[in-house]
């Protein structure tokens, strides 16, 4: 099993971004695994990938404290996997401003997941933490238009 690490450094606090990222409804801002998501009552995210059109379930389980989210993720709601970990360190933590964190994304490479597929998920990954910096730091929300 292999891992892939994508981080990036937000000029937000380390609430206001694990806030962001612990809230399933802007899963659609930013993921390229689930596009067009409905959230059920219990928490399940179903949604579709924006590469191929094809089905996800996920659900999202946030430890404030710690600030550390864990994406369970699947094909079949009924047997979700933790797949993708999230991790918010405050500025403070690196010697720097509490006005500041580090996101880091971490992914698991599933048994069976094709080197093309592998790499385009890093890549994904890659690309997503520089969406997710931005939305944080502007506002900007594509659902509803400029602010």
């Amino acid at each position: 099993m292999t891992t892939d690490t994508a981080y990036i450094v937000i000029n937000r606090s380390a609430d206001e971004v694990f806030a962001f990222l612990a809230d399933s409804h802007n899963l659609n801002l930013w993921s390229f695994g689930t596009w067009k998501i409905e959230i059920q009552d219990d928490g399940l995210v179903h949604g579709k990938s924006l590469m191929d059109g094809g089905a996800i379930y996920l659900r999202v389980k946030a430890h404030a404290e710690q600030k550390l989210i864990d994406y369970f993720i699947g094909q079949d709601p009924d047997s979700l996997s933790p797949r993708i970990f999230v991790r918010v360190i405050p500025g403070s933590v690196l010697n720097g401003p509490n006005q500041k964190s580090v996101l880091m994304m971490m992914a698991l490479r599933a048994d069976g997941m094709d080197d093309d597929r592998w790499e385009g998920l890093k890549a994904s990954h890659a690309f997503e933490v520089r969406v997710i910096k931005s939305l944080i730091e502007t506002g900007y929300d594509h659902r509803t238009g400029p602010k």
